[in-house]
């Protein structure tokens, strides 16, 4: 019995030995059997040339040659005051609308508007590039 045991143990091991010399050694392919298989052609894409993004393109380019250059696109812009020409991050938008029209604002909106400041200003000082 105990001889039956110990052709047993030596028999897995000698297993164990096999295996890991397969999972060493390296298997080398061709790219044979990794073909990429196509059943049809794609479609190509459908694109609507007419988004209201791509058919203002170009809108005040012209305002220069007809208009002597005496109006700046930013003024012909049907905006809000505190975003017309505007550039910067959201926390700074915010700020500038507080400053411009928080007074004119209503209670719950201004409450929010201000939660939503402090929130972006924990957050820039926590993670922001300037840090």
């Amino acid at each position: 019995m105990s001889a039956l045991r110990g052709l047993l143990r030596a028999g897995g091991s000698l297993c164990q030995s096999a295996g890991t010399l397969l999972h060493t050694a390296r298997t080398i392919s061709t790219g044979t059997f990794c073909q990429i298989r196509m059943h049809s052609i794609p479609q190509p894409k459908e694109v609507d040339r007419w988004t209201e993004k791509r058919t203002m393109y170009g809108v005040y380019d012209n305002i220069g040659i007809l208009g002597d250059f005496k109006a700046h696109p930013r003024d012909l812009i049907a905006a809000p005051c505190w975003l017309k020409g505007f550039r910067g991050n959201e926390l700074q938008r915010l700020i500038r609308k507080k400053k411009m029209v928080g007074d004119r604002m209503m209670t719950l909106e201004k409450h929010n508007l201000e939660k939503r400041i402090r929130f972006l200003y924990k957050r820039f000082n926590r993670v922001g590039k300037h840090r």
